[in-house]
This record gives C-alpha cells, sequence and structure tokens, in this order.
C-alpha cells in the first residue's frame, strides 16, 4: 500500500509537470494520423488527367522541364508512380513540388499549399512545440523528456490501474466505459478505461519516441538488437551546389542503355583528382539509363523515389517502394555513380543489420505507417486516447489538489 501511494503522487506529480506538452503532442498527433494520404489526396486534380499509353518520358526530359517551370529552382528528387494515371512528382529545392505528366513531361502544375502548410504547422508543433531556429534545441528536449515522463506515466498507469479489490464493480468501473457519469466519476471512468485499453499502443508510440529523440535511446536500441550502433557526424559539410562548373562535365550517351554508359563515361579513377578541386555538374541525361536498369532489377513497385546529387562526386540514390512510403520493409534502395552509371548498392530491408532494422522499425512503429493503414488508424486513436488520459489527469488533479482543499478551507470557516 505504501508503494502505491508513492507512484501515485509520483504519477500525479509527472502528469501535471508535463501535462500541457504531452497534451498539444497528443493532439497533433491525432493530426498527423494520416498525414502523407491526406496529402496526397490534396492534389487528387493531378490524378485525373489521362496520359499516353505505353509511353514514358525521359527523366532528363522531366528534370529539364521542371526546372525550366521552377524559376531557378533546382529538382532535388523525382518520384515516380507505377499507376498509369500517377504524376512525376519533381520537388525542388525551395519547397514546392511540381507535378508533370508522366508520358510527356509537360508540367500540370504545383502542389496545393493549404494541406501541406497545415501539416507542416502540425509537425513543427508536434517536435518542437512551434519553435523555430535556433530555439528549437530547447524546445526538442522539452518534448523529448516530456515523451519520456509519458512512457513512464503509461507504465505506472497500469500499476495504478489494478483495483484493490477484485470485484466486479470496482472491475467494471476501471474497464468498462460509462457513458452515464458525470463530474469525477467520468474523469476516473476515462482515465482509466482508455490507459487500460490503450496501454500496448500508447507505449509502442511513446517508447519508440524516445528512441527518435534522445541519441542514447537510439543506441540501445541497435545494442538490444546485438549491433554496435554506428558512428555520429558531428559536424555536417555543406553540399555543394548543382550548378555548372568551369569544368566540363562528361557526357555520357544513353541510347545504348547502362552499357552504353559504362562504355563510354571516362573512368571515375581518371576523374576523381578533378573532382576533388572543382565539383563537376550532374549530366541528368544519365538517369535516361540508370532508372530502366533500377526497374529491372526489382520487383513489383508502387512509387519510385530519385535523389539528384548535387554533383558528380554523389551517388544517384533511387529508393523504390513496394508498398506505401511509410513501410521500409516494402523498400529498396539502390545507389549509381554519377558518372559511369555503375550500380554500386542494392540493398532490400532484409540485408541490413539486425540493429538497423529494430531502429527503423522502432522509427514507423511511432507513426504505424510499418504496419500500414491500420497500423497508423491505431496510432492514431492510441494518440486520440492520449488526449483524453491527459484532460481526465488534469481534471481529477484539478479536484484534487485545487477544489478540494478550497472545499476544506469554506468548511472550516464555515
Amino acid at each position: 500500500m505504501f508503494l502505491r501511494k508513492i507512484v501515485f503522487w509520483v504519477h500525479l506529480a509527472c502528469g501535471v509537470t508535463a501535462g500541457s506538452v504531452i497534451l498539444v503532442m497528443s493532439v497533433t498527433g491525432v493530426l498527423l494520423t494520416y498525414q502523407k494520404q491526406l496529402t496526397q489526396w490534396s492534389d487528387r486534380a493531378y490524378w485525373t488527367t489521362p496520359v499516353i499509353q505505353g509511353r514514358s518520358a525521359p527523366m532528363s526530359v522531366i528534370v529539364a522541364n521542371a526546372e525550366g517551370h521552377a524559376q531557378g529552382a533546382r529538382v532535388s528528387s523525382v518520384v515516380l508512380h507505377s499507376d498509369p494515371v500517377g504524376p512525376v512528382a519533381a520537388s525542388l529545392d525551395d519547397g514546392r513540388t511540381l507535378y508533370l505528366d508522366p508520358s510527356t513531361g509537360v508540367v500540370r502544375g504545383e502542389n496545393t499549399a493549404g494541406v501541406r502548410a497545415f501539416m507542416s504547422g502540425a509537425v513543427r508543433l508536434h517536435r518542437w512545440l512551434g519553435a523555430s531556429g535556433e530555439a528549437r534545441a530547447p524546445a526538442r528536449a522539452i518534448t523529448g523528456w516530456s515523451n519520456l515522463v509519458f512512457l513512464f506515466l503509461v507504465m505506472s498507469g497500469l500499476y495504478l490501474w489494478v483495483p484493490r479489490r477484485w470485484t466486479l464493480h470496482h472491475v467494471r468501473r476501471a474497464a468498462v466505459l460509462n457513458t452515464r457519469a458525470r463530474g469525477k466519476a467520468r474523469d476516473f471512468n476515462w482515465h482509466h478505461v482508455f490507459g487500460f485499453w490503450m496501454a500496448i499502443p500508447l507505449a509502442i508510440v511513446v517508447g519508440s519516441a524516445t528512441v527518435i529523440s534522445f541519441p542514447w535511446a537510439s543506441d540501445l536500441a541497435y545494442r538490444v538488437a546485438g549491433d554496435d550502433p554506428p558512428e555520429r557526424v558531428t559536424q555536417a559539410r555543406p553540399a555543394p551546389s548543382r550548378s555548372p562548373s568551369s569544368a566540363p562535365a562528361p557526357s555520357p550517351p544513353v541510347g545504348g542503355g547502362a552499357a552504353g554508359v559504362l562504355a563510354a563515361a571516362p573512368a571515375r579513377a581518371e576523374s576523381l583528382e578533378a573532382m576533388e578541386v572543382t565539383p563537376i555538374a550532374f549530366e541528368t541525361s544519365l538517369l535516361d539509363a540508370v532508372v530502366p536498369v533500377a526497374l529491372s532489377n526489382v520487383g513489383e513497385w508502387r512509387t519510385i523515389s530519385v535523389s539528384m546529387p548535387a554533383d558528380a562526386r554523389t551517388p544517384v540514390r533511387m529508393r523504390v517502394y513496394g508498398g506505401g512510403l511509410g513501410e521500409p520493409q516494402k523498400r529498396h534502395t539502390l545507389e549509381f555513380d554519377a558518372v559511369t552509371g555503375e550500380q554500386t548498392l542494392s540493398e532490400a530491408f532484409s540485408d541490413q543489420s539486425r540493429g538497423r532494422r529494430f531502429r527503423t522499425f522502432l522509427r514507423f512503429a511511432h507513426t504505424g505507417e510499418y504496419f500500414g493503414i491500420w497500423g497508423q488508424t491505431v496510432a492514431g486513436f492510441a494518440s486520440l486516447a492520449g488526449v483524453l488520459l491527459v484532460w481526465s489527469g488534469l481534471a481529477l488533479a484539478w479536484r484534487r489538489l485545487i477544489l478540494q482543499p478550497l472545499r476544506r478551507r469554506v468548511r472550516l470557516r464555515a
């Protein structure tokens, strides 16, 4: 009984201290449940234009048309869809996204800003409490530690949920939703019922967020899986510009496919010294050869994301998704040399180390995306349960810490 009192008061103190931050993260977690689906839905108009069957615009044409329309901005990545009516999405380095006809490469228009702006604001609140710039570091620390407190609240709440007397009345009071209850009885019932039934999903969502928030927790995930954590880069080197330089850029022919690129491109060893002095601009015509090679090396796919290298020293990276964008177990990563077109990496999820797979699982378990749309739905309900738990918990704390002492003083004065 003494232990229960200690756990109760620590539980109460932690809930009151971090409750407001947990409430913000829970509310925004609900809003972000179907972020990717809602963002795609907002641009649904670009999925209705008929395309020319059997024709696909070259990647070099797509990039050239997008940058010509972008008025100075550069294409950072291109997303292709296996759906024949799915538009090509070209992301620009200024944050915009252009949609192009997959058969002709003609620009159809830009992404809608409303839904994206709303989701971006929700993400800023969820991660940094709306802070920007240098203020994000302390804000991220606040959300990270509040999330760790939330994990303690979930686990200690399970302990406190256990009825003191195992009778039908006490079990029903803590495990069955009472829609007729009002006031304190309603808050007590909600707090116990939602805390009990959503404890496991909440523990997964909150526990995986701890791994995202803290480097030591991420390293612990690797060690739990039996791997050494990867070394961290303390200082990032600025990415070089993709603007053409004075050094001549190689122009490999693409008519003969990847073999033609390999035969005609200069050897990478011969151009390495020149590239170390002056970055060589990346020739987008190389993509016309390597993208078909990439698709021939994987099975069924839904989308493929091509990251545009900053210059010829950076490899061309492609992520081929067999499922949704949030299902890493169905993702295949390929890399090609940006000068020769030679494939340098082919990695499926099963090829990764156990530590990396476990860390990736935790990242996408936080949003439920690892399990597809049903996982997202469960994670959304868990966030909604977090809202109700914080609200009812703060209401109970208000009655215990504020209202009861006030009423006691009123009675004594009377």
